[in-house]
């Protein structure tokens, strides 16, 4: 069977490797660069950015752990944009070993559906070339949404894009968009040292997450002198030679050497002959699929950003798995019902299921069980006692319906929730567990005795007067 994957992004290229795996003849044709905007502009370089930033946060609290430094960390943004392509271009390799190790065919150019059957690349320098094939999976991704109020020139307003090719440290900095990239990012320039003010339309910083989520990441941004302005949009910006100028809904004016905006993602799905196809998009340009990852074609599949589901890299690489299989003839079907979400700020956030708004809308009766960092002993070890972990329990099955963890590793640690929501563990199934002394998983397992009133190291709750 000949399979011919366009775009080979955390979708795409998973796709091909599980095709491959499972016998097929794979192609897959790639405009940019292996890896897609995860690797190369999303994911990866905005991870390896925050390392280099939360090192430097941990530095300057070098002296409480009892070392001396002798002077002050000094941020070489040249040296950590080094470090950051040295890692891209490290995974971007490791990638096209492995097409090489599976006999994946890789064909550089921009990828167009012809009909169902045919997939013309227009080649760089003009010449074009025509792949004749069975079945063909579509994961062209998505790009950073242009807004007519924010015009990106790369030099004072920037997409996250931009962000990524910054030549110099800014002094100062307003972010559109106090969501993931907002926040994530705010948080990386703030440790530079630039002076970061977020403005965001919400009440709340990343307004997806548990209310109580919210509450910390505010609290401890605050803590970092950045602002939050919240409620408020911009509508209108100015550059000037000083910077730019943002003109918010209420009234006032902020000022800024740079302008970062991070307030939505436009789906690729234009001129690559999804209309010629006869492939169905929806309202806002996605490719409607169904369980199968399958269009309303037979034999043409669609995965990732592109798909307008969840717009997350593991998201992409599962569709990209069950959409391989399918096209293989092994049924497989997508379950978006354990989807676990991470936001590198810092601390971390992490989360999987339902939210306890969202129980609440769903009018499901569960019980809550919270537990601190500051009460774990592996916390105060390495200085990280912000945040905590709470558990959402079926009150009725006491079955886990939902996990949210703000602290550190919280994107390492919500996987045993996963796993648990996956399986139907109960609250006392994970409480039950031995974890290891002295960790941070100890926090999930103490999360789940609190579910009924049981964690041993919290304080016994004071009867309330009837």
């Amino acid at each position: 069977m000949r399979l011919t994957i366009v775009g080979a992004g955390p979708g795409g290229y998973v796709a091909a490797l599980k095709a491959a795996q499972l016998g097929a003849e794979v192609t897959v044709v790639e405009a940019g660069e292996v890896g897609g905007v995860c690797l190369n502009w999303g994911c990866i370089p905005t991870k390896t950015l925050i390392a280099s930033a939360e090192l430097l946060l941990k530095l300057k609290e070098v002296e409480s752990f009892g070392i001396e430094l002798g002077g002050q960390p000094v941020p070489n943004i040249e040296k950590i944009m080094q470090r950051k392509n040295k890692v891209v271009e490290t995974q971007v390799k490791g990638i096209r070993g492995l097409f090489k190790s599976w006999g994946v065919r890789l064909v550089e150019g921009r990828g167009r559906l012809l009909d169902a059957k045919k997939v013309q690349v227009d080649m760089p320098g003009g010449s074009t070339q025509v792949i004749e094939t069975d079945k063909v999976i579509i994961g062209t991704g998505s790009r950073p949404a242009a807004i007519p109020t924010f015009p990106f020139d790369g030099d004072r307003i920037l997409s996250s894009d931009n962000a990524l090719t910054i030549k110099a440290i800014p002094r100062s900095m307003i972010i559109v968009g106090a969501g993931v990239i907002g926040s994530e990012f705010g948080g990386i320039f703030n440790a530079l040292g630039t002076e970061v003010t977020i403005v965001e339309m919400m009440d709340r910083a990343v307004s997806t997450e548990d209310l109580e989520i919210s509450e910390v990441l505010e609290r401890e941004y605050k803590k970092r002198k950045i602002k939050i302005l919240k409620n408020i949009k911009v509508d209108r910006v100015e550059t000037r030679p000083d910077g730019v100028h943002a003109f918010t809904s209420d009234g006032k004016e902020l000022a800024a050497e740079k302008m970062l905006v991070s307030i939505g993602r436009t789906l690729n799905t234009e001129r690559i002959g999804l209309e010629e196809a006869g492939v169905e998009k929806g309202k806002r340009g996605e490719i409607l699929v169904d369980e199968h990852m399958e269009t309303g074609i037979k034999g043409v599949y669609a995965i990732g950003d592109c798909t307008g589901r969840i717009l997350l890299a593991h998201v992409a690489s599962t569709q990209g798995i069950v959409a391989a299989k399918n096209a293989c003839g092994i049924e497989e079907k997508m379950d978006y019902n354990t989807v676990p979400a991470a936001i590198f700020t810092s601390p971390e956030i992490a989360s999987v299921g339902l939210r306890e708004f969202q129980a609440k809308e769903k009018g499901l009766d569960c019980r809550i069980g919270r537990f601190h960092y500051r009460a774990l002993g592996k916390a105060h070890a390495i200085g990280e006692i912000a945040g905590f972990v709470k558990v959402l329990a079926d009150a009725s099955t006491d079955k886990i319906i939902g996990a949210h963890i703000i602290g550190a590793h919280a994107s390492d640690l919500i996987q045993e929730m996963a796993v648990a929501i996956r399986n139907g563990l109960t609250a006392r199934q994970v409480a039950g567990t031995i974890h290891a002394h002295p960790t941070l998983a100890e926090g999930v397992m103490e999360a789940c005795e609190a579910v009924h009133g049981e964690a041993i190291h919290m304080p016994k709750e004071k009867e309330k007067n009837s």
